[in-house]
């Protein structure tokens, strides 16, 4: 006589899942990885360019950022198996390439991360650039090293990114920006220039490229939250990270906004995030940019610490024992580089980003093709849905039209 076989139970309700703080963590994980100091500059920069048609940009990019975070974080979520071990069950060999461009992209921009948290603090309090720096990457290594850290990690991530929010809320209000004419432009930007395509490929490639399109759906594994009975929260949560993200974004990006449209020419300033900061709200505006900048660059310097590590230390079982304390080496030996250099290399910051344009394809590529080959043994039968997968690739061709033209930065950049 055959055993009844074993019902599997249903997954509970999500209505309120965004109040665990393993859930809560991986979301703002993901999302102060993207806001980092190269955000805060390209916001401001375009914002100057291209004024209320820039809201065009923003919206697009949002919406091509939850189609690949959509993706990303259901498949890694429901196979409770990081990005570079499923690309070698796979494909073999596949996700050693993908770790080693990870890891190289994290570490250079590592580099401008902590170079950030030196600005801040210079701006906030006048510290030296390398004095604030090294402080910063202290400060970073001892969320990793000291006792309690993982539960320590998920509630400074959330922290730093309500001050974020709430800073940029203030000097949004202070520099009272035309929404209006924004709200307009995002749905209607008129004529498409070079100048807003090039705005919205680079908002994409910010946003959702390199290691931040892994960084909260590894912290969500690692927090023991993917599985089938998890679905309704992995996929909450990644929509509610990018959310975060673009109000991030559009709070940025209409405080710079009303500074523009009152006549400040920021872009003359070796500056410009400063200056527009300034601009809106004088001395205390200076000094909130420089609290928001630090804020925005060491959690990314924690974003691509904890996310590039994560993707070596399943490798072997002595990285994985030592993971902490590989990701608090890592952050030494970026401090060590920004101190001998000074700066962040401009030519590796470039090169880096052109990498990340090609990293998002062969990632999201891979993990679509786990998706569409359905496999029992990687998602544990689970069916995923159709629409989804045709909404990842739709996303994928757009990054691989992104891939196309960074492919075109590198070869310009040895020239």
């Amino acid at each position: 006589m055959s055993e009844t076989p074993e019902v599997a139970p249903k997954p509970p309700r999500t209505r309120r899942v965004l109040l665990n703080s393993g859930l809560l963590g991986a979301m703002f994980l993901m999302a102060t990885s993207a806001i980092g100091p190269g955000f805060i500059t390209q916001t401001t920069e375009f914002t100057a360019r291209l004024g209320a048609a820039f809201a065009f940009a923003i919206l697009v990019s949002v919406l091509v950022d939850i189609a690949v975070q959509l993706n990303i974080w259901r498949v890694i979520g429901v196979a409770e198996t990081r990005a570079q071990d499923l690309a070698n069950k796979v494909l073999p060999g596949a996700g050693y390439v993908l770790a080693a461009l990870v890891v190289f992209g994290g570490i250079v921009f590592n580099v401008g991360n902590i170079a950030g948290t030196a600005l801040g603090l210079d701006a906030l309090a006048g510290i030296d650039m390398k004095l604030g720096g090294a402080l910063s990457a202290a400060v970073a290594v001892a969320l990793f090293v000291l006792r309690g850290a993982g539960v320590a990690l998920d509630r400074i991530l959330v922290a730093l990114g309500v001050l974020m929010i709430g800073l940029t809320l203030y000097v949004t209000f202070v520099s009272q920006p035309p929404v209006g004419d924004a709200l307009r432009h995002a749905v209607l930007p008129g004529r498409v220039t070079d100048d807003l395509f090039l705005a919205t490929v680079t908002l994409i490639g910010g946003t959702v490229g390199g290691y931040i399109t892994y960084a909260g759906a590894h912290r969500l594994v690692d927090n023991g939250l993917g599985g089938i009975r998890n679905v309704g929260a992995v996929t909450q949560t990644s929509i509610v990270g990018i959310i975060v993200t673009g109000v991030m974004r559009v709070l940025l990006f209409l405080a710079v906004l009303g500074v523009v449209t009152g006549g400040a020419a920021i872009l003359d300033s070796p500056n410009a995030p400063a200056a527009a900061f300034a601009a809106a709200a004088g001395e205390t505006g200076r000094r909130l940019f420089g609290l928001i900048m630090w804020a925005a660059a060491i959690s990314s310097v924690i974003g691509a610490s904890y996310t590039s590590v994560s993707f070596i230390s399943t490798f072997s079982a002595g990285m994985a024992r030592n993971r902490n304390w590989l990701v608090a080496a890592f952050i030494a030996l970026c401090t060590v580089l920004f101190l001998g250099l000074g700066q962040a290399p401009a030519t590796l910051l470039i090169l880096a980003g052109a990498l990340n344009g090609l990293i998002l394809p062969v990632g999201l590529g891979i993990m679509l093709w786990v998706a569409a080959r359905r496999r029992a043994d990687l998602l544990h039968g689970y069916r995923y849905p159709a629409w989804l997968l045709g909404l990842g690739v739709l996303a994928w061709l757009v990054t691989v039209y992104i891939a196309a033209n960074a492919l075109g930065g590198i070869a310009d950049l040895w020239q």
